[in-house]
């Protein structure tokens, strides 16, 4: 009697195959379908898949009516093959933030595969349905080995390279050597181009609130498009620019080093480079420094993804005092790094780092310690509200404010956002936002005072005599780490991927329209105008109306993932991502 024969009584009846394609088909509808409905679906997504992927185990061990070696065999063998690949993935796969997302991406494959050969192999011999079962195993666990994650999008979609492929910053680390290098200024020069005010000193703008005032663009850009002036590789981070006349500033990672450099305006050459010995790297957003330079008295003042407070000639990049931030306020280097971007208020220089520290700008030595308030990748605010100047801080705690002058706390609200700035309505009020990575919840309006105003009813009263009272919580703005503008009673800004309006009467949403991923937007104040940056590197123009979505031109900006801010000043408009930055002049309207 051969094997097949004493094989074939035990199997008593056909394979039950339904439950497992249905589990499976369930799991990738989730995987295509729900991320297009935002970040938090996307999550949902994720984790839908883990629970049919569990189901197609499920199914296979107790109701396919395979032999009982088959069953368990093959539950054991895709858990080993996991675990086993796990340990010899590349890093991107296993870090702490992608550690969970590989068992979501190889458990679903896995899955497909899995079901996909039990429908094939049903009339295959014994034998031959087991080999086939552990080479279809070995195989998709085994392929998992030869790819790379170069990083999310902002719905969180993995953006997989082969392991072996060469990226961005070796290409550019190997380029190195033939990077134009403009003539370094003179002392003279360097001083006389500190002298006046920034014309966009850092994050955001002046005022830090993505607002562009004075300039006024063409916006038929079929018969008047942007120029290209120049196009140059960077290396990676998710900075922005600060600009003072013909030099712009920004951070970039070099190898195992993090830069602080400067360009021509006019050439984008490089005129001169401040290195540190520091990388940060992790799977999400990459390497690279976060934050963007902040300019003021002839400095420039910069903090790394790993803590480093720089104070650099603007001239020159001569340093004139370094400081570990990270050390000075007791934390440590949160998972995406130190975001915080610098922010000069009189004669101090503010950063978050774990607390906010404010350093005199002469010394650098700390002046005051702010309250730990849990981490955040947003970036210090400073407002003025019944005439008191403070600084506004979102955290994992909720929104946090402080005296300019010594850190004192005046008030707090505990609704959780750390990564989107606040923004401040023409009565004063606030804006503030929750959420994070996996979405943004919404934005809230609370109207704030000192104790004996006119909210005499508040809700919540601060420790230092203020009163805080809640207008509206809306769900029709929900920026999740895309900035967003106020203008003339409304705010603009990404509903997930999408552009929004809300009214700031009631937080009504009014329009809600044209798709640009985790973009970027500025606000031509005197023209109406949102200027959007996509996630995709494309530009776009945008009516600031309340009434409806009115997309007026769109144009190729850059190529690749693009989470920086645009920045624009007069019709010189600066664009860049982890690869390359360009400048653009666009025409002016000058009716």
């Amino acid at each position: 009697m051969t094997s097949a024969q004493i094989e074939e009584p035990t199997r008593q009846k056909p394979l039950r195959l339904w439950p497992g394609v249905a589990s499976v088909v369930l799991l990738w509808l989730g995987r295509l379908v729900l991320p297009l409905f935002g970040p938090v679906a996307g999550a949902i997504a994720a984790m839908s898949s883990l629970l049919f992927g569990l189901a197609v185990i499920v199914w296979w061990a107790f109701f396919s009516r395979a032999p009982r070696l088959e069953r368990w065999g093959g539950v054991i063998l895709m858990a080993v093959a996991l675990i086993a690949t796990r340990r010899i993935a590349h890093e991107s796969l296993t870090t702490a933030g992608m550690g969970f997302t590989f068992f979501i991406y190889a458990s679903s494959v896995l899955s497909l595969a899995f079901v996909v050969w039990a429908v094939a192999s049903r009339r295959f011999s014994g034998r031959l349905r087991r080999t086939t079962m552990v080479a279809t195993v070995l195989l998709v666990c085994g392929g998992w080995t030869l790819v790379r994650i170069d990083g999310i999008t902002g719905d969180g979609a993995v953006d997989f390279a082969w392991r072996w492929a060469e990226t961005h910053e070796e290409r550019l680390l190997a380029q190195a050597g033939d990077e134009p290098v403009a003539l370094a200024p003179s002392p003279a020069s360097a001083l006389a181009a500190t002298e006046t005010q920034a014309e966009w000193p850092g994050f955001r703008g002046p005022d830090r609130d993505g607002h562009v005032r004075g300039v006024r663009i063409e916006t038929d850009w079929s018969s008047s498009p942007p120029v290209e002036l120049w196009r140059r590789p960077i290396g990676p981070g998710w900075s922005s620019f600060a600009v003072h006349g013909d030099r712009l500033y920004t951070q970039e990672q070099r190898g195992d080093d993090e830069a602080v450099s400067c360009y021509s305006t006019t050439t984008g050459e490089l005129v001169w480079r401040h290195i540190d010995s520091a990388r940060f790297w992790e799977s999400h957003a990459g390497a690279g420094p976060r934050a963007t330079p902040a300019l003021g008295e002839g400095r420039v003042y910069t903090l790394g993804a790993t803590g480093i407070l720089n104070a650099l000639d603007a001239g020159d990049g001569t340093v004139v005092w370094s400081r570990n931030a990270a050390s000075d306020a007791g934390g440590k280097v949160p998972d995406w790094g130190f975001s915080s971007s610098p922010m000069v208020v009189d004669d101090v220089v503010i950063v978050h780092a774990g607390k906010l520290v404010a350093y005199d700008l002469a010394t650098g030595d700390p002046r005051w310690l702010g309250p730990a308030r849990g981490g955040s990748y947003s970036s210090p605010h400073f407002v003025t509200i019944d005439g008191v100047a403070q600084i506004v801080m979102q955290s994992g705690a909720g929104t946090t404010s402080v005296a300019t002058a010594d850190g004192t706390v005046l008030w707090q609200h505990p609704w959780a956002g750390n990564i989107v700035q606040p923004a401040q309505t023409t009565e004063g009020d606030l804006l503030i936002s929750a959420g994070g990575l996996t979405g943004g919840l919404g934005i809230r309006r609370v109207a704030v005072a000192r104790a004996g105003g006119t909210n005499a009813n508040a809700e919540l009263r601060g420790s230092g005599g203020w009163v805080i009272e809640e207008s509206w919580t809306s769900t029709g703005l929900k920026p999740n780490f895309s900035d967003f503008v106020v203008h003339q009673g409304h705010a603009f800004g990404f509903d997930g991927r999408i552009l929004a309006c809300i009214d700031l009467e009631d937080g009504e949403r009014t329009w809600k329209g044209g798709r640009y991923g985790s973009g970027q937007l500025v606000l031509l104040a005197d023209q109406d105008l949102l200027l959007v940056v996509s996630e995709k590197g494309e530009l776009a123009l945008v009516e600031a109306a309340p009434d409806e979505f009115t997309e007026l031109a769109r144009f190729p900006g850059v190529e690749g993932k693009t989470w920086n801010h645009p920045v624009l000043v007069d019709d010189l408009l600066l664009v860049r991502n982890g690869e390359e930055m360009v400048a653009f002049r666009l025409s002016l309207d000058n009716a």
